[in-house]
């Protein structure tokens, strides 16, 4: 198993959820009423699959999608990913997947299977006046004929590939376990997205259910270190791997 972080940067986001790139040495000038953290997307290769977990926020450069060179400088092409992994439908984890034009929806990861819960994409669409999510975006999403919809509440991917819907940030937010030759990879999202989450036992207001989250996070520290995960931090600034 080889993980990948694909960081598109650090951002600063209002409570509009208005998304600002910042530099590194511009942090300590980003509003306190300003939530600072980074996007970072990750490509798991495995022997039989090359997985995208979350599609960070769709941002464009000079026409190139932002995931795109750093796929390119890990040594892949979007034609390579064979399966993305969805954890809940906010738009800094979804927008990632395509862009519409004049002659409709394009698509960034076409000969992919794009994994996303039905009814996480129910209660989505539902939130037309959310700050949190791109309707547009969505509403295509829904019509791509590569997504699969997931139903149950926990369940496998082929051989290697563990979720399971625990709620917390989202209702129907789901987290990932990737096992492969006797590694396991940990993708909790953003009911884990920082390191420094598991040094403060808080129930954050931005979840939807924050007590939840909060002890979710206690049980998979816990079995993080009895299993010696790798966890993926989603939104951390400085560590997106560990491995406890």
């Amino acid at each position: 198993m080889i993980i990948i972080p694909l960081n598109e940067g650090i951002f600063a986001v209002s409570k509009q959820k208005v998304f600002a790139p910042v530099a590194s040495e511009d942090l300590d000038q980003v509003p306190t009423d300003s939530l600072k953290l980074a996007i970072c997307p990750f490509l798991v290769v495995l022997e039989d699959d090359v997985l995208l977990l979350d599609t960070g926020l769709g941002f464009m450069d000079n026409g190139v999608p932002a995931l795109f060179p750093l796929l390119e400088k890990a040594g892949y092409h979007p034609g390579q990913i064979t399966k993305v992994l969805i954890s809940h439908l906010h738009k800094d984890h979804i927008d990632g997947i395509g862009y519409r034009e004049t002659t409709g929806f394009v698509q960034h990861y076409p000969n992919a299977q794009i994994y996303i819960q039905q009814q996480e994409l129910q209660y989505a669409l539902e939130q037309e006046n959310s700050h949190s999510f791109n309707p547009e975006v969505l509403k295509e999403l829904a019509a791509l004929p590569n997504v699969v919809f997931l139903e149950d509440e926990k369940g496998t991917i082929g051989t290697t590939i563990s979720y399971e819907v625990t709620g917390g940030h989202s209702p129907f937010h789901q987290v990932f376990w990737i096992r492969e030759a006797g590694t396991t990879a940990f993708y909790g999202a953003d009911n884990l997205p920082q390191k420094n989450y598991l040094k403060f036992h808080l129930a954050y207001k931005t979840d939807f259910d924050g007590k939840k989250a909060m002890e979710l996070r206690q049980l998979w520290e816990e079995e993080a270190h009895k299993e010696q995960w790798e966890v993926l931090f989603y939104h951390d600034i400085r560590d997106n791997v560990v491995r406890f």
